[in-house]
């Protein structure tokens, strides 16, 4: 049957993920906790991953009980209660000079710093991570969940399942009763290409995924919504009816209509 399988937030951008069995939808539309914190340069622009390959060589962790935020390097660690002003300075301090920029660390509770304000969640499934992961030899279906970073995944269903989600007369979908409407499928950039541990670049990876992944588009999917082949993962929307709603690991998933009755 099919039901959420696993719940993700990233509660500082760009930094490691944090699993979750059960996870409230902010007014936003977003998750809670996630993007909650966002580290930014004097000019104003977000670091992250495209940024940046050193975002591979820091572990870091989250207490969202206390929003304390925790930090290792092969040469240090340490940690910042980021809900406290005075605190994310010393965060920003430690983390400028962990990336050799001059960074500030911002906190947005209502939405997060996630890439596309006005949406909402990314979805993917389990057998979707399963069959990218088997077009190559050194990538794990774990080391493939990392690279992409998707809030909700949905198991018991076939593999890109999501890509139904948009285009003309897409249906939407509920879990847990929470509804999910497709806006738009996500173009990868160059951060899914690395390994999640080292930084390093699969040799190939972008050309054999894209050759893959036309040999295999589905065809319940609507292929006028799709720039192009480089693309996995399902971004959505979350009406508003249902942002005081939360979402809980195992929630059965079901297919509804396009328009809501």
């Amino acid at each position: 049957m099919a039901h959420v399988e696993r719940l993700t937030v990233y509660p500082v951008k760009a930094l490691d993920g944090m699993d979750c069995n059960s996870v409230s939808i902010r007014p936003g539309g977003t998750l809670a906790h996630d993007r909650e914190f966002a580290l930014f340069d004097a000019d104003g622009d977000v670091l992250n991953g495209k940024r940046t390959r050193r975002v591979h060589n820091i572990d870091t962790g989250y207490n969202p009980e206390t929003g304390t935020l925790s930090v290792t390097t092969d040469g240090d660690s340490a940690s910042f209660e980021l809900r406290d002003a005075g605190e994310r300075t010393r965060a920003a301090d430690w983390l400028s000079d962990f990336f050799d920029v001059d960074l500030t660390v911002k906190r947005d509770e209502a939405l997060g710093y996630v890439d596309r304000r006005e949406m909402g969640p990314s979805v993917i499934s389990t057998a979707t991570l399963e069959t990218v992961a088997s077009w190559f030899d050194d990538v794990t279906v774990d080391g493939l969940r990392r690279r992409l970073r998707a809030n909700v995944e949905i198991g018991g269903v076939p593999a890109f399942w999501e890509d139904r989600f948009v285009g003309a007369e897409a249906p939407a979908f509920q879990a847990g009763g929470v509804r999910f409407e497709g806006v738009t499928p996500c173009g990868r950039c160059v951060v899914p290409q690395r390994d999640p541990d080292t930084g390093e670049e699969t040799p190939g990876f972008r050309e054999q995924f894209i050759e893959r992944r036309q040999e295999t588009f589905p065809e319940w999917a609507d292929r006028d919504a799709f720039d192009h082949f480089y693309t996995l993962m399902l971004i959505a929307r979350i009406p508003e009816a249902d942002r005081d709603a939360a979402l809980t690991v195992g929630d059965p998933v079901e297919v509804v209509s396009a328009i809501e009755t």
